[in-house]
């Protein structure tokens, strides 16, 4: 159920269209899914890009984080394009007959050992404008080149993996259950390596393709991962258009995964800050104490996380021992939103100069410290389901790298074709 205030909001202005596509899919006989699905490209490591693509010559990873063929003469983005083509006329991707909308639903542990799941669909969703009101950003984004998805879209001219958004409609979640449960067990299905179960329903029912669609039509789509490639979609239909006369086309939609904006089908966890180039003998807590009362921490890194949430503080993690950070009264003034990335965007800006990571993962984090790669690893509490819808609808965005939702949707799964 969504939360309090956000189902009666009324919405001004056009609304997100969500239609069906012929997507591109494996056909699992000639290529098993567990062996070619991958991670979106910004989480797979060069380590684990040579793992999967020595899994199968069909691996997605081939086209996601494409390389040249010097044999041929082709660029990585040319190749990317080739290897598509290829594996359709080999019979490894096989196009849809019809336009379906596709349920996907991931099924995982959480830490506690939780069963969980979630349950959303692809489609294509109309590109916006940015700063539009029918798409919404929900954080700030880095920095980061957009030239590289841009040539991997011009020369494939297909969505490779789908943005991922979230939907203030009430009722999403039980109409893509529904659809599963009409359907029975999934056409495709494939357990990845962490142990997460990835499946798709593709749904041709026209009845059961207006309900969803409605749905998500209904309400903004808050943009949850994918800002870069959403922006980069923009930018090509931009191009895409002027090469066309205004026309029309494909290229105005992008694909998206939607799911319902609920505590029950998302999972979020926070991006934790790691610092390093601070002169060996700083003293942190000293700088710290008129921004936080600090305490000792858990030595146990597993533990931290119970006492942040009891005590109200942030974590904090050194070479010499882990503390818990309370934020005093100043830095909740000054902070920009109630968050925990806000709160420490105040502090950090009294650090000499120093280099700033991110990292999910409280282990991660802390053994980079560990490992002597960082000096100091922040940890922070996740941000909730009803602040990631507030501060969209405030017009507002979360400072960059405040949300990381698990588990990521596997590319391959379905490919869309951006003909035109």
């Amino acid at each position: 159920m969504i939360f309090e205030g956000i189902s009666m909001m009324c919405y001004a202005g056009e609304m997100p269209r969500f239609e069906p596509f012929a997507g591109l899919r494996y056909d699992t006989n000639a290529a098993p899914l567990a062996d070619v699905i991958a991670p979106p490209y910004d989480v797979v490591s060069p380590t684990d890009r040579v793992r999967l693509a020595g899994r199968s010559p069909y691996n997605a990873i081939h086209v996601e984080l494409p390389e040249p063929d010097d044999d041929q003469g082709l660029d990585r983005y040319q190749h990317a394009a080739a290897l598509l083509d290829s594996w359709e006329s080999e019979g490894a991707l096989r196009r849809d007959d019809v336009p379906a909308l596709y349920v996907y639903r991931m099924r995982f542990r959480s830490e506690d050992g939780t069963e969980r799941s979630t349950t959303g669909v692809i489609g294509a969703l109309r590109l916006d404008q940015v700063g539009g009101s029918e798409v919404l950003p929900h954080e700030r984004t880095m920095p980061k080149p957009k030239g590289d998805r841009l040539e991997l879209l011009r020369a494939c001219r297909a969505n490779l993996s789908p943005i991922w958004g979230l939907s203030l409609s009430g009722g999403l979640a039980a109409a893509c259950v529904a659809a599963t449960n009409a359907a029975g067990p999934a056409p495709m299905s494939a357990t990845d390596d962490d142990g997460i179960v990835h499946e798709l329903w593709p749904v041709t029912d026209t009845a059961t393709i207006e309900t969803i669609a409605a749905l998500v039509s209904a309400t903004p789509v808050v943009i949850a991962d994918g800002h870069h490639r959403y922006e980069t979609a923009i930018f090509y239909r931009t191009e895409r258009r002027n090469a066309n006369d205004g026309a029309p086309g494909a290229y105005d939609y992008v694909m998206a995964l939607v799911v319902e904006l609920t505590e029950d089908e998302l999972f979020v966890q926070a991006i934790h800050r790691l610092v390093s180039g601070l002169p060996d003998d700083f003293d942190v807590l000293g700088v710290l104490g008129p921004h936080f009362s600090v305490s000792e921490a858990p030595s146990d890194v597993a533990e931290i996380p119970a006492a942040m949430v009891r005590e109200g503080a942030l974590g904090l993690v050194t070479a010499k021992g882990n503390h818990l950070l309370v934020p005093r009264p100043s830095v909740e003034d000054a902070a920009e939103a109630d968050l925990d990335s806000s709160r420490l965007d105040v502090a950090l800006a009294s650090l000499p100069a120093h280099e700033l990571n991110y990292q999910h993962g409280i282990r991660l984090a802390a053994d980079a410290v560990a490992g002597g790669s960082a000096q100091l690893a922040f940890l922070l509490r996740p941000a909730t389901v009803a602040q990631i819808a507030d501060t969209a609808h405030s017009g507002r965005r979360m400072p960059p790298k405040t949300t990381f939702f698990h588990p990521k949707p596997r590319t391959g799964m379905v490919f869309r074709a951006v003909p035109g």
